[in-house]
């Protein structure tokens, strides 16, 4: 667990709709500065839920930090219906990042970015913390995308700079047609990091542990606490069971226990 976290009041400074499902929003933050792969939970101070909402980072600059978030409940609604320099309380970072499964830099391969619809989020700020790799950025989704708007605002700097950006869909509206785990090769990779739903993370896995490929995964899961004193968020695995907040959300493929 991250002892670096704060709880401040900050405010909200953008927000975009970026489809039906998909909304950002930026907010002030003069707490620690994030890693990628970790995450902070976020409630309005007018809220009317009792539970923060625990969301990956996607960007951070200065200090600002951005949010992709999906809508799926009371608690995301709210945060979708929040008004410029509105209150809200972020509690951050949380979590461990990806630099704590990182290779070292002589390796000879490149790296696999592999992000499942908004799973596209947390692998964003990896090329930027780690200039001296060379990334392959995979994004997958179940149909193509409406506008340009929508395009650039889900996929960010990191997959329209990395050496190749491979986009698949499931109904062939856009890029490769089929899942994105179906164009993947772990074999021409030094590893292979991944985020979105659990087919695909299970699917992506199974590849990794079939050609050898280290693989780490961002999971996700209902959090109440986010600071592992609840144990809400348990992960299956193969050391027994593991709090996603604390321990997570990053863990090795090899060892999680798929249901």
């Amino acid at each position: 667990m991250n002892d670096q976290k704060q709880s401040l009041l900050s405010i909200l400074i953008s927000s975009a709709v970026i489809n039906q499902e998909i909304f950002r929003l930026d907010f002030i933050w003069k707490g620690p500065v994030p890693k990628p792969g970790q995450f902070f939970l976020i409630k309005p101070k007018r809220s009317a839920v009792f539970l923060a909402r625990p969301i990956s980072v996607a960007l951070w600059q200065s200090d600002t930090v951005r949010f992709l978030i999906a809508k799926r409940g009371r608690g995301t609604e709210e945060l979708l219906a929040m008004h410029l320099n509105e209150e809200v309380e972020l509690t951050g970072p949380l979590g461990n990042c990806w630099e704590d499964f990182f290779p070292p830099e002589n390796t000879q391969k490149p790296i696999a970015l592999l992000g499942g619809g908004i799973g596209v989020a947390p692998l964003e700020g990896l090329p930027r913390e780690f200039p001296k790799y060379d990334f392959d950025f995979y994004a997958g989704f179940r149909t193509g995308f409406k506008t340009d708007e929508e395009r650039y605002g889900i996929l960010g700097p990191a997959a329209f700079n990395a050496q190749n950006l491979i986009i698949a869909t499931e109904d062939g509206s856009e890029g490769k047609k089929g899942r994105i785990t179906n164009f993947l090769d772990p074999t021409k990779y030094a590893a292979v990091y991944a985020c979105g739903p659990t087919a695909m993370l299970r699917a992506v896995t199974e590849k990794c542990k079939a050609s050898g490929t280290p693989c780490y995964i961002s999971m996700e899961k209902h959090m109440a606490c986010g600071v592992g004193a609840c144990l809400g968020c348990t992960v299956k695995t193969k050391n027994g069971n593991r709090r996603c907040c604390a321990d997570g959300p990053i863990f090795p493929a090899e060892e999680l226990i798929f249901e």
